[in-house]
């Protein structure tokens, strides 16, 4: 137990251009996801869905992201628009958690819903620490276009959570500065 513990206090995000493969087999793939399909969900609604890109996939999304992108920034320089067009083949695995809320649950509100989607996010980044890969979880601007909601045959309900890149890594993150806890930390006493 203490072994899980020391990992859950050294996570760091893997930056997504510091991943290589091998990625996660498809039997660590399901692990990823029964453990984000684990979290705390009030009402048992499973407010989220997952698309998996692997392999092929990525390249064929990242290509039509760069045609989405040059679209919406026709004065963007080709190498970014090159950049754009790969964003999916930074990493072996990529998953994009979208927020799936019942607008119409009478008991669990819309918010209770999505911390819901982003506790399913953070089992997702553990569950890949826990198989020893590195994970990161990115908004990047693919994650607010309307254009890329169509493409993912988004409804007018969702919204994407985020990105979530997986794959091996050989340079260990570099720590950085954490909010202080202590001044975030308040005992309650009347």
């Amino acid at each position: 137990m203490t072994q899980f513990i020391d990992k859950l206090l050294s996570r760091r995000s893997v930056v997504a251009n510091d991943m290589q493969a091998p990625g996660p087999s498809q039997e660590e793939l399901q692990q990823i996801l029964r453990a984000a399909h684990r979290v705390p969900d009030h009402g048992k609604i499973g407010p989220w869905r997952f698309v998996v890109f692997e392999g092929d996939a990525r390249d064929d999304f990242s290509k039509k992201l760069g045609a989405i992108f040059q679209e919406e920034n026709p004065d963007a320089s080709a190498k970014l628009v090159d950049f754009e067009s790969s964003r999916l083949t930074r990493a072996p695995l990529v998953i994009a958690v979208i927020a799936s809320p019942d607008l119409q649950h009478p008991k669990v509100p819309v918010w209770e819903q999505e911390l819901s989607v982003g506790a399913a996010c953070q089992n997702i980044l553990v569950a890949a620490l826990a198989l020893g890969y590195g994970a990161q979880w990115l908004t990047e601007w693919y994650s607010f276009s309307a254009k890329v909601d169509a493409l993912l045959n988004l409804q007018s309900h969702e919204k994407i959570a985020g990105f979530i890149y997986i794959g091996s890594y050989e340079k260990t993150p570099d720590e950085r500065v954490r909010p202080d806890l202590e001044s975030r930390l308040h005992y309650w006493a009347e």
